[in-house]
C-alpha cells in the first residue's frame, strides 16, 4: 500500500513558490494537480502528486535552457 501525506494549501504554495490563484488555474487548465475534498469545506492535495508536478517543471525548466 502507498503511503502519501495531504498537503494544505499554504504549504502546496511554499512547495511550488506559486501563489493560491495560480494553484487554482493551473488546476482548471489541468496542469496542475487537482485538489482532494477533506470534508465539506476544505481541501489537500496528494505530496505525491505535487513533488511529482516539481519534478516535471524543474525538468523542462532545465530543457528549456539548455535548447
Amino acid at each position: 500500500m502507498l503511503s502519501d501525506r495531504i498537503l494544505r494549501l499554504p504549504r502546496v504554495k511554499d512547495a511550488t513558490g506559486l501563489s493560491r490563484s495560480t494553484i487554482y488555474e493551473r488546476v482548471r487548465d489541468g496542469t496542475f494537480p487537482a485538489p482532494v475534498s477533506l470534508g465539506k469545506k476544505s481541501v489537500g492535495w496528494s505530496a505525491a502528486e505535487v513533488d511529482a508536478w516539481i519534478q516535471r517543471t524543474l525538468e523542462a525548466g532545465r530543457k528549456q535552457l539548455d535548447a
